[in-house]
């Protein structure tokens, strides 16, 4: 029987406004991508983004002009050379992940081959914002063992002592969103490594990142918008200590699995991250976040409401997905 695709654009509100280095946004606009087979369905969401020249109607157009390979029986594999990386690839490909687990009767961990994913602490994400501004969120997140915290600003060190003082037992992940330059990257370093933080996301611009090799890393540094696919692993190296894998980047859970398997043969520590989306966006993702160092899948915790039937989130602690969702 030859399968059906049908595409859709949701806009999901967020609980507050989310503000980043490059802008702020207070809804999550996410394209879903459903492929029926023999009566059952397989569902993926993705999350198309500008900074990677992305648009949701580009998005659905490169969906729907592989709609008749789709029906011919697509494959995966197939998929891989057919769609580059992208939001578009990932959203058929983690469709047909979850179709083809339904087909099987089997688990999509599974079938990929890893270990059944349990239990989680995923990061929870400080807005950007003037350091008092930030400070009162992290007041109020402080329970939290996993902060995320948004900054790219010419005056970031007031803002991370401020969370620091009010999140004092939380661990800290900063993400800088490309914000920094090479004449504040030593500073800026040296307020994380004072503030006890874990990690920092992409400090400098992707193509601009060689003063990372040259200054001593005394905080890691994790590559984001530096890192796609396989692809972008050779630039990284003695640059980054560790990469951020997000499905929409790497284009599906297909790539991302082989990419987290180089990546580690390479020496590079995982940090599993995600767009601002629902949970049938983090589902996949939340098979290869076993073997991360750092999760970060609190897309959903973001929202003003998850799609139904969601993931379990207790407090940071994100649950594996029932098959209802995906998978």
């Amino acid at each position: 029987m030859a399968a059906h695709l049908s595409v859709a654009v949701e806009r999901w509100p967020l609980a507050n406004v989310f503000t980043i280095a490059r802008g702020s946004k207070t809804e999550a606009v996410v394209v879903v991508v459903e492929i029926v087979r023999d009566g059952l369905r397989g569902r993926g969401e993705c999350v198309p983004y500008a900074r990677y020249g992305e648009t949701v109607e580009g998005v659905i157009e490169a969906i729907e002009a592989r709609r008749g390979a789709i029906a011919a029986g697509l494959s995966r594999a197939a998929l891989q050379d057919l769609v580059p990386a992208g939001a578009a690839r990932n959203a058929i490909d983690c469709a047909l992940w979850d179709l083809e687990a339904k087909l099987a009767g089997k688990p999509a961990w599974a079938m990929a081959g890893l270990a059944e994913p349990g239990p989680l602490t995923t990061a929870y994400t400080i807005s950007l914002g003037e350091p008092e501004a930030m400070a009162e969120a992290a007041a109020k997140a402080a329970h939290r063992p996993l902060l995320k915290i948004k900054l790219g600003t010419p005056d970031d060190a007031a803002r991370i002592a401020a969370v620091r003082r009010h999140a004092p037992q939380s661990q800290l992940i900063i993400d800088a969103n490309e914000g920094w330059r090479a004449d504040n990257l030593a500073a800026n370093l040296r307020a994380c490594a004072e503030a006890g933080v874990t990690l920092i996301e992409q400090p400098l611009p992707a193509g601009d990142d060689g003063a990372l090799a040259q200054v001593e890393r005394i905080v890691p540094v994790c590559a984001d918008e530096s890192l796609h696919d396989r692809a972008s692993l050779p630039s990284l190296k003695g640059r980054y200590d560790a990469i951020n894998i997000k499905l929409d980047k790497a284009g599906g859970l297909t790539e991302a699995i082989a990419l987290a398997g180089q990546a580690r043969s390479l020496g590079l520590d995982l940090m599993i991250g995600c767009m601002v989306g629902t949970s049938l966006a983090m589902a996949p993702a939340l098979l290869l976040a076993g073997q991360a160092v750092v999760v970060d899948l609190d897309g959903p915790l973001l929202l003003a409401r998850d799609r139904e039937p969601g993931l379990r989130y207790d407090g940071s602690t994100v649950y594996p997905p029932e098959a209802g969702l995906w998978g």
